[in-house]
């Protein structure tokens, strides 16, 4: 799998937005919200999550933008 399935980069993306607009949003709150609202599959979610865990790593707070 990759960033290259549509719905899973949509996802991606949808979260990073709304975590540079609330930084204290509940990354896995936000990942359930785009597992249903971009229809991934339970295998896509759990492949969202680790991309998510890897944009956000090493940025300071506040700053999820890769």
């Amino acid at each position: 799998m990759s960033l290259g399935e549509p719905n899973v980069k949509r996802a991606l993306d949808w979260i990073l937005d709304r975590l540079a607009d609330d930084p204290d949003a509940k990354r896995g709150e936000l990942i359930d919200e785009a597992s249903r609202q971009f229809d991934l599959t339970p295998l896509e979610a759990d492949f969202l999550y680790r991309q998510l865990t890897e944009a956000l790593k090493g940025k300071p707070p506040g700053r999820p933008r890769p």
